[in-house]
């Protein structure tokens, strides 16, 4: 299998949620009949396994990549070649874990109120290296979605009993009234810390970047019809276990917003017309990076790192030793760290959010 100086692109990756959602992916996949169904998620890149209730059975959530005109496990083609894939020092510093998973989100009902245990407390309780930090880029709202959402901490704070409680009769209005809308747009980016309450509201088509791991303390049952099981909402625990996991703290919307949303920073300039900034950094987070290129006419890009790229907004042809690609709006694709130089060419301009994994200290 020819693998080297080359692009890895995917082919279509869904995953069941307990949520509903998809009707945009299904349209970027040119399904003759685009719906919302229990497939809202399309992981990117990924090696992680999916946890879903009564699919453990299924093996979920790993991407196929493409090369050439072969098919392979995005995992496996990474084993074939780590220190190509991830590079040296990443697999010094993790193995050959990417660390990473990236996902489109397409969200037709406002998803279950959750909260997603740090890596600290995934250490001490879960006997695993992973939480559940998150980044959102918002790609674009659904047409009639007038007032776009997430909600993100905790407003209105309830007294632990009081939300123990909540939980247990599922009192989903007294959970909400805990909340405010935290209004959000296309191209807006949020980190949301491990231990925040959150639901991301209807309408909203994202990427999300986090740690390559699924926990989630779900504390709403039910959702789209689908009530999930006891040992679904617990990460196989119980609820007493969980309240560890939440931040009580009170935030008000305004707070919520400068302390979740991150602001662009230009990192470096490819040419007089074309840069690239920073969005989630390690002055935010040390679990993986977030960045964009605004790019105009010809750049060439170099990295050390690899990542994994998606087309937010225009399109762009990438030349990678003697392979040409072309790219259209939400297009996704993984650059290997052994790739040398990237030749961006776009006549009416591109940007591409850029996800990589942890800086090596």
């Amino acid at each position: 299998m020819n693998y080297k100086n080359k692009l890895i692109c995917f082919t279509p990756n869904r995953v069941w949620r307990t949520y509903t959602g998809g009707k945009i992916l299904d349209e970027l996949e040119q399904k003759s009949v685009p719906q919302d169904t229990h497939f809202p998620e399309d992981w990117i890149g990924s090696t992680t396994q999916a946890v879903n209730p009564d699919r453990e059975h299924i093996v979920e959530g790993i991407s196929h990549a493409v090369v050439g005109d072969e098919t392979i496990r995005f995992d496996q083609l990474i084993a074939l070649d780590p220190s190509y894939f991830l590079g040296e020092e990443h697999i010094k510093a993790f193995d050959f874990n990417p660390m990473l998973l990236v996902k489109f989100l397409d969200s037709s009902v406002r998803l279950h109120f959750q909260a997603h245990p740090s890596a600290e407390f995934a250490r001490e309780h879960l006997n695993s290296n992973h939480g559940k930090a998150e980044g959102y880029y918002i790609l674009d709202v659904r047409e009639g979605t007038t007032d776009p959402y997430v909600y993100v901490g905790f407003q209105h704070p309830p007294s632990r009993s009081a939300f123990k409680k909540m939980i247990e009769t599922q009192n989903i209005s007294a959970i909400e009234a805990c909340f405010e809308k935290v209004p959000v747009k296309a191209g807006d980016c949020l980190f949301i810390p491990g231990g925040s309450p959150h639901a991301i509201g209807e309408g909203i088509l994202m990427v999300e970047i986090m740690e390559p791991s699924d926990w989630a303390v779900r504390f709403e049952f039910t959702k789209a019809g689908y009530t999930m099981p006891e040992e679904a909402r617990f990460m196989k625990r119980d609820l007493d276990f969980c309240m560890d996991v939440f931040d009580f703290s009170q935030i008000s919307v305004s707070e919520a917003i400068e302390k979740f949303y991150q602001q662009p920073k230009v990192e470096h300039h490819y040419s007089d017309t074309s840069f690239q900034e920073t969005l989630i950094n390690e002055t935010i987070t040390d679990k993986f990076r977030v960045k964009k290129s605004t790019i105009s006419g010809t750049v060439e890009k170099r990295e050390k790192d690899f990542y994994i790229g998606i087309v937010v907004t225009g399109e762009c042809s990438i030349n990678v030793g003697e392979e040409i690609i072309q790219l259209k709006k939400f297009d996704r694709f993984f650059c290997p760290a052994g790739v040398d130089v990237a030749t961006i060419k776009t006549e009416l301009g591109v940007e591409i959010l850029e996800c990589y994994p942890p800086a090596v200290k």
